[in-house]
């Protein structure tokens, strides 16, 4: 029997699974720094998570931007084209923020003041870019066409490629339906 590639299980990604399992991911740290601001954590482990944090928002930034973003642009069009284009430079708009806030956060240590204001503000950024990702961006791409699986193969492969690249600490995981079928036989 043969036995399933890394190849194999990156051309049945979908992008919008891929996508919102990244979301997922930020969002349990999220939580995970709010439960640790809460039980009075460590600096250092408060430094550990920020770090987890913000590398998988400058991985995740960089798939949109890259990859995801022009798809849409390119697929969407007739009625939806001039909503669909003010939501990917709101997107960009966002990101931008985000990645102020990370910049700052990366040079800051976690005694510093504001340092948890600066999390929980980047974490409400978040979940808003979220809400409008999935709940606009993704039915409007849907039904444009986008073709989920080729361009969620090209963003899998392109994340794997990133995280070596960054030697990241950044979730190395596929979504479930990813990882299910490269570790079963075909």
């Amino acid at each position: 029997m043969a036995r399933s590639t890394k190849s194999d299980s990156l051309a049945d990604e979908d992008a919008f699974e891929l996508l919102k399992a990244d979301h997922q991911k930020v969002k349990g740290l999220f939580k995970q720094f709010k439960q640790l601001k809460q039980d009075e954590g460590s600096g250092a482990e408060k430094t550990e998570l920020v770090t987890e944090i913000c590398e998988e928002l400058k991985l995740h930034t960089q798939l949109e931007e890259e990859l995801f973003y022009p798809a849409v642009r390119e697929a969407i069009t007739g009625d939806e084209l001039e909503e669909g284009e003010d939501l990917m430079d709101e997107a960009l708009v966002e990101h931008a923020a985000a990645k102020d806030l990370i910049a700052q956060l990366e040079e800051m240590d976690p005694d510093d003041e504001l340092y948890d204001a600066k999390v929980t503000v980047l974490s409400e950024q978040i979940d808003h870019h979220v809400k409008e990702e999935e709940g606009e961006m993704f039915p409007k791409a849907k039904r444009a066409k986008l073709d989920k699986q080729s361009l969620g193969a090209q963003m899998a492969a392109r994340k794997l490629e990133l995280k070596s690249m960054m030697g990241s600490k950044a979730s190395t995981s596929l979504p479930k339906a990813a990882t299910a079928k490269s570790s079963s036989p075909r």
